[in-house]
């Protein structure tokens, strides 16, 4: 038989090329199409399952991890570690019952560290991350998001791997805006409610939720993929902006008549007085309260808080800036008082942490318009001072600039 004759065959099956779809012929070895699929199966069958990284679960070590990038919030954080601890012990094959998961309520102001918390824990266990926004999602046949598109940004993020994504970490942000605020009947449609809350239901609690690879639920000819949702822990952080009312209103009920005791409200601690019935009142179902068997208050950040913030966290802000300058070989000084002034803007604008973004963002963006100019220029030292945290068009005239 010639060499030729010997290439027309598949070296693993045997069949000739006119018996299979396509043959794929190499160095003087052929295989065809059949066995390439068949290949394919059993490498899926035989996959290994997913494991952690070699990483400590101690709770206390997860606290430590998180204090080098987020500031305050102690008491969130050690109820976080405790969770994410139980939930990737829940993991373990060989565990001798199965364990319930426990996902995580984040309650708190805007800008108090509800993402970061959730970022940071991804970024210790080495898994994937989604964030999502619950206000963008609408019930399956709408315009919008649907739930499954939460489970396809966290393939994304795996890149692909779905073994990885069944064990990663999902954000819903905005929970609290799809809330049911009215109790009475509502005939119309609800497409961003409490029609969205049933939606999530099984997809948090644990099913097998079926993802479009093209990224397009509506591609009729997109390649289908299931993703077991059992062991991804959901996150969802709101401000839940009310809540206090209504929490109040339960702690500190009036009565009247003589020996009556009068409570005056505490804003500043109620939230972390929140139970079930107190979130059913503000507008979520029981069903989905009862699937976040963790809930967290987080404080609203003090003006030490957010001075730490910006200079004392690993990675901060300011150390930020001064990298991207240092690039171009400028050397960047914020003063003291730049510092607070930056700090107390951002407390008016009550917009917490990311507002500090903001603000040094707007201070330095003429600097960094004019950063070609200065090396032209042979400015090599930049100084910003208070005065020109206050009036960003003070830069323009490169004052401060040495």
């Amino acid at each position: 038989m010639t060499t030729n004759s010997i290439t027309e065959i598949c070296n693993f099956c045997g069949k000739h090329k006119n018996q299979t779809r396509k043959l794929i012929i190499g160095d003087e070895v052929a295989i065809c199409n059949e066995c390439v699929e068949f290949c394919q199966t059993l490498l899926i069958e035989e996959q290994e399952a997913f494991a952690l990284p070699d990483i400590d679960l101690n709770p206390i070590s997860i606290k430590k991890f998180l204090d080098l990038y987020i500031i305050a919030q102690d008491a969130a954080k050690i109820v976080i570690s405790v969770a994410i601890s139980n939930h990737y012990k829940r993991i373990d094959k060989k565990a001798p019952i199965e364990i319930e998961k426990s996902n995580i309520l984040c309650i708190g102001p805007t800008g108090c560290g509800k993402t970061m918390l959730a970022r940071t824990m991804a970024k210790y266990l080495n898994v994937p991350f989604a964030i999502a926004d619950a206000t963008s999602i609408t019930e399956s046949g709408y315009v919008g998001d649907d739930v499954e598109t939460l489970i396809q940004r966290l393939l994304n993020a795996a890149n692909g791997d779905i073994s990885k994504a069944e064990h990663g970490i999902i954000f819903i942000d905005e929970i609290d805006k799809i809330s049911r605020r009215s109790e009475s009947a509502n005939i119309t449609r609800d497409v961003s409610g409490e029609g969205v809350q049933q939606a999530l239901l099984k997809i948090i609690e644990g099913t097998n939720s079926r993802v479009n690879l093209t990224g397009n639920r509506k591609h009729p000819s997109g390649e289908i993929k299931e993703v077991d949702t059992k062991n991804i822990l959901f996150i969802a952080g709101g401000a839940f902006i009310g809540l206090e009312k209504i929490i109040d209103k339960r702690l500190n009920h009036s009565t009247i008549g003589f020996g009556s005791r009068l409570v005056e409200p505490n804003d500043s601690t109620s939230l972390k007085e929140v139970t079930p019935p107190d979130l059913q009142k503000y507008g979520l179902i029981p069903e989905l309260i009862g699937r976040f068997t963790t809930t967290v208050a987080l404080d609203e950040l003090n003006t030490k808080d957010l001075t730490h913030i910006l200079t004392n966290v690993k990675d901060n802000l300011i150390d930020q800036y001064k990298y991207l300058f240092q690039l171009d070989n400028v050397e960047l000084e914020i003063t003291e008082d730049a510092i607070e002034r930056i700090v107390i803007r951002t407390q008016e604008l009550k917009t917490g942490a990311r507002g500090l973004h903001s603000e040094l963002e707007r201070t330095l963006i003429p600097h960094m318009y004019n950063i070609y100019n200065y090396k032209d220029k042979g400015i090599k030292h930049l100084l910003i001072n208070n005065e020109q945290v206050d009036n960003p068009e003070v830069l323009t005239k490169q004052e401060g600039a040495k």
